[in-house]
């Protein structure tokens, strides 16, 4: 028989499957436990990491209350803010809303966040979580600005100011995330005035810096120009960038398929966006009309060397992904050698893409359709400003000023012939 962690129990479900619950005896929630029960679910493997998650979190409370240290020797102390961010690590709203490649940034912050010394000399993270009050938190803000925390990989002091005000807005927004997700589990180990010190912190404003966007006739310069250099894939990468709106790191760690290329009765090419988890089958061609021939054209001179498009051969029949270190090593020998823009990369032909979309006039909702942006602002913060989109919207409006100004014309126009015929009308008003 197999043996379920403590707290746990089975129930036989209608289809045959057996569930399992987290399930607390209630004398530990008449006395006010902050770990509640819940569903686990049928996976026996997920169920047993969960409830180990669970049963820690009690035996920590429990330990808590009879006045004993925590056992575990590298555990947090209970209700510190190492605790807090320990807690979040462990909650739905961390394992199941951050994505596997963001996880790291996250780990990286929460330990600046926490080694910070206070005045005392201790560290921040070994405070408890009621002693950060909203004065407190904007001083720890303050220290984020003052570089006491430096840029991800900034090996130096004095990291720019433009990043360490980016820095600062992370940092707030996690601990402004991290405090919300745990109070709510843990609400008595929270200040009950203020349970979320990091609520109307005052942030300075910096200048965003907006990326970089190339023309298609740059993207196709620098596609013939690879391919005479020998580097088909990298012509290949900034094509599929530029046209398909794809994220670089995605077409390179090959994400784009020859399985998803012309398939079906409806010609098209499968882009799987995995930052939004949107699968757009975008048109080759209709009606007889290819509206991608240039771009097929590269796509052509690739070697299929396994399912992906872009990989590179290492051996008989081995073909490997690039690395993007490598890759944007040669965008930029390409772009010398071409005497391309600096601001040439593969994430400039992408804004270059999306600024197209903005400069043929699609609406909104068109864009996003083949954009696969899910809200109307990060759509639009990737289309630029440019002159062709500017001297586009000029054109509108003095169009729709001598619209008005003919319509005002027709009507006086119309009001002085009335006038004309019925002179005697003119007169009664008068």
């Amino acid at each position: 028989m197999i043996e379920l962690p403590r707290h746990v129990i089975p129930k036989k479900l209608a289809s045959g499957a057996t569930a399992y619950y987290y399930n607390l005896p209630t004398k530990y929630r008449k006395l006010k436990c902050p770990v509640g029960n819940e569903p686990l679910g049928t996976d026996f493997a997920k169920m047993k990491t969960r409830a180990d998650v669970l049963n820690g979190q009690f035996d920590e409370w429990d330990q808590q209350r009879k006045g004993l240290p925590v056992s575990a020797p590298n555990a947090p102390k209970y209700g510190t803010v190492d605790w807090l961010f320990r807690e979040y690590k462990a909650s739905k709203a961390y394992l199941e809303k951050v994505a596997q490649r963001s996880r790291r940034d996250y780990e990286w912050a929460m330990d600046q966040i926490c080694d910070i010394k206070t005045k005392a000399g201790d560290r921040v993270g070994s405070r408890p979580v009621k002693s950060i009050s909203p004065r407190a938190a904007d001083k720890l803000y303050d220290k984020f600005l003052a570089g006491e925390v430096k840029e991800d990989g900034d090996k130096k002091d004095g990291a720019p100011e433009k990043l360490r005000l980016r820095t600062g807005e992370k940092l707030v927004g996690l601990c402004r995330k991290a405090w919300r997700v745990v109070h709510r589990l843990f609400p008595d180990e929270f200040d009950k005035a203020i349970s979320n010190p990091w609520t109307g912190v005052t942030l300075k404003v910096r200048t965003k810096k907006k990326k970089a966007a190339v023309t298609r006739d740059e993207v196709y310069v620098f596609a013939e120009g690879a391919i005479e250099l020998g580097e088909i894939e990298a012509a290949a990468v900034a094509v599929i960038c530029f046209e398909w709106l794809q994220r670089p790191e995605n077409v390179v760690a090959g994400h784009i398929k020859w399985s998803g290329y012309r398939t079906g009765p409806r010609p098209t090419i499968r882009i799987e966006h995995h930052k939004t988890g949107e699968i757009v089958d975008h048109p080759l061609e209709a009606d007889g009309v290819k509206f991608y021939e240039e771009a097929e054209e590269v796509l052509s001179r690739l070697s299929r060397l396994g399912t992906p498009m872009i990989l590179y051969e290492v051996g008989p029949g081995k073909a490997k992904t690039f690395g993007m270190s490598t890759m944007q090593h040669k965008v930029q020998r390409i772009r010398k050698a071409l005497n391309l823009p600096k601001h040439f990369t593969f994430d400039a032909c992408r804004h270059g893409g999306m600024t197209e979309l903005e400069e043929a006039e699609l609406t909104d909702g068109q864009g996003r359709a083949l954009s696969a942006h899910r809200t109307q602002q990060s759509y639009a913060g990737y289309a630029k400003r440019t002159e062709k989109r500017m001297l586009a919207a000029t054109r509108k409006r003095h169009a729709h000023r001598l619209a008005n100004e003919t319509a005002t014309d027709v009507q006086n126009e119309q009001q002085k012939s009335v006038q004309n015929e019925h002179p005697e009308q003119s007169a009664i008003g008068e």
